[in-house]
């Protein structure tokens, strides 16, 4: 039976990874299917019941802690397999070595949630509402310890499997409230029917204690039905939800439009960094492009924003011809449109960062600075240094930039930028929200994911892009070397989308929001520690109940 267990976990983990973004061709069945780079929420769902019947159904603690473990395992990896072809493709670490760094990576990130399953078992034979209550506050905080401790990596989120069917609650609660209550609706419904046929027992009497035995709620899931009347239909069409979101109340206001170009370079991640093929390509293409972009915003007679990928020239700006330079400006000085490119910035003595920069036609400067750098790809945590020296990949001591930076003001609108995969960690988008005067209207990410090829971090990194437009209510357009380079309005809908491997300009009209939504207000003063405190809280609640 621990064989067949196992099996059934690794299949549902990996069921879980695929609901982020469905990975394979389109499959349709009766106005229901799954759809090729979309969020397929009822998988989702059905894998995370599966880990609660196994939890409930586990003998021991320890062997709840073993199937939650193997479950998170299976997940993690079929989430951010990738990482591999950064590693083996273009790092040229061996097979074995790079399929192991990733293993190993999901193995430790998994403990979390193996923790998780341990505490969870104690009320295996609780009521639906309080094993609703107690897996939701458990599974939160795993997420929120796997997404901030050790730097934090929360990729995969299961939130993200639910950015149309809960859309809705992404400006009051965030991805992490929205995986709560996908974590307690899976809790609470295997919870009821694995108690169906057992004889009631009213509230007043309902005990747990610490071995769990001889209980049994039988009528005690009735208050679970309406929730999972409203659950069901979105799951299973969750544009559903997108449409009640878009008819909710709006919790922000216009600030007017904003053309924008948004370029993709699609240059070879194995000949970016050449100095021979990939550097003098980029310089020639973005410039020539940029001055074609800046064209056809003034043919349009209004004031726009041209945005190149981060890294788009992948040298210091000290170490490009200044006659390159000249002509770059001079192109933006003679436009009525600003131009925001990410480059690398700095020198030996004062350190480098991950950058944007910014140019008005007056030639007004601005400079954002990366705040979250990525492990092993722009800092070498400590005692890792031999892991850095296996991979041939040309990476940078980068320093970070100031939480919470300053937006690039123009043409009415206050553009907030975001480097990578920045837009991953929406309380520190958030942060610069602390001054609502001075709030991002637009957020503008660039990125460079021709690291991980042709693969799945694409469709998902797109949604990771929709779920922070739809919990701050902004839009966000994305500038990116291979994809996706897209345009997202503040309902976390995509306007357009370049075709990923493709070399492109891609022209999309935004419309700013000012003003702030909940989530936006308590995430920038208190990060995620209103989520941690309600987390538990209600275990304390489920506690105190038993």
């Amino acid at each position: 039976m621990r064989g067949a267990w196992s099996a059934v976990l690794l299949l549902a983990g990996l069921l879980q990874a695929l609901a982020l973004a469905w990975p394979f061709q389109t499959v349709a069945l009766a106005g229901w299917g799954l759809h090729a780079g979309e969020p397929t929420p009822l998988l989702q769902w059905l894998a995370l019941c599966v880990l609660v019947l196994a939890i409930v159904r586990a003998p021991s603690r320890r062997r709840a802690a073993w199937r939650t473990g193997l479950f998170a395992l299976a997940w993690l990896c079929g989430s951010f397999w990738w990482l591999f072809v950064s590693m083996n493709t273009y790092g040229g670490m061996a097979v074995p070595l790079a399929a192991g760094a990733v293993f190993l990576l999901a193995a430790f990130l998994s403990l979390y949630y193996a923790a998780a399953g341990a505490l969870f078992w104690r009320w295996r034979a609780a009521a639906p509402l309080v094993q609703a209550g107690v897996f939701a506050a458990l599974w939160t905080l795993a997420e929120v310890a796997r997404g901030t401790l050790l730097t934090g990596f929360p990729w995969g989120a299961i939130g993200y499997a639910h950015v149309d069917s809960l859309a809705v609650l992404a400006p009051w609660v965030g991805v992490y409230g929205m995986g709560a209550l996908a974590a307690a609706l899976a809790g609470g419904t295997v919870a009821a029917l694995v108690q169906r046929s057992a004889p009631a027992v009213p509230w007043e009497r309902v005990v747990v204690v610490p071995s769990g035995r001889g209980l049994s709620h039988g009528h005690m899931a009735s208050p679970l039905l309406p929730l999972l009347a409203l659950w069901l239909p979105l799951l299973l069409w969750p544009h559903l939800g997108s449409w009640l979101a878009q008819r909710a109340p709006t919790l922000t206001v216009s600030t007017g439009t904003l053309p924008v170009q948004l370029l993709q370079g699609n240059v070879a991640q194995d000949q970016k960094f050449e100095p021979k093929v990939g550097i003098p390509f980029a310089l020639q293409w973005y410039k020539e492009q940029t001055a074609l972009a800046l064209d056809r915003l003034d043919a349009a007679g209004k004031p726009g924003l041209v945005v190149l990928p981060e890294t788009a020239i992948p040298l210091l700006p000290q170490e490009i011809d200044p006659l390159w330079w000249e002509a770059f400006k001079g192109r933006i000085e003679r436009s009525q449109s600003a131009v925001m490119i990410g480059i690398p910035v700095g020198n030996w003595r004062e350190g480098y960062t991950n950058s944007v920069l910014g140019w008005t036609p007056s030639l007004q400067p601005y400079r954002y600075d990366k705040y979250h750098l990525v492990p092993f790809g722009e800092f070498v945590p400590p005692f890792f240094q031999w892991f850095v020296d296996m991979m041939q990949i040309p990476l940078g001591a980068y320093r970070p930039g100031p939480l919470g930076q300053a937006p690039f003001a123009w043409a009415g609108q206050h553009l907030g930028p975001n480097i990578c995969y920045e837009d991953l960690f929406g309380e520190e988008l958030a942060a610069a929200f602390r001054g609502p005067w001075q709030a991002p209207t637009v957020l503008v990410n660039v990125s460079n994911i021709g690291w991980f090829g042709n693969t799945v971090a694409i469709d998902q990194h797109r949604h990771i892009a929709r779920l922070r437009a739809l919990e701050l209510q902004r839009p966000m357009v994305r500038a990116t070397n291979t994809g996706s380079t897209v345009g997202i309005d503040h309902m976390g809908r995509v306007l357009a989308e370049l075709p990923r491997l493709t070399r492109g300009v891609l022209g999309v009209t935004v419309e700013g929001r000012s003003g702030l939504t909940p989530f936006a207000r308590w995430a920038a003063h208190w990060g995620l520690w209103p989520v941690v405190l309600a987390a538990l809280a209600l275990l304390a609640l489920c506690w105190r109940r038993t």
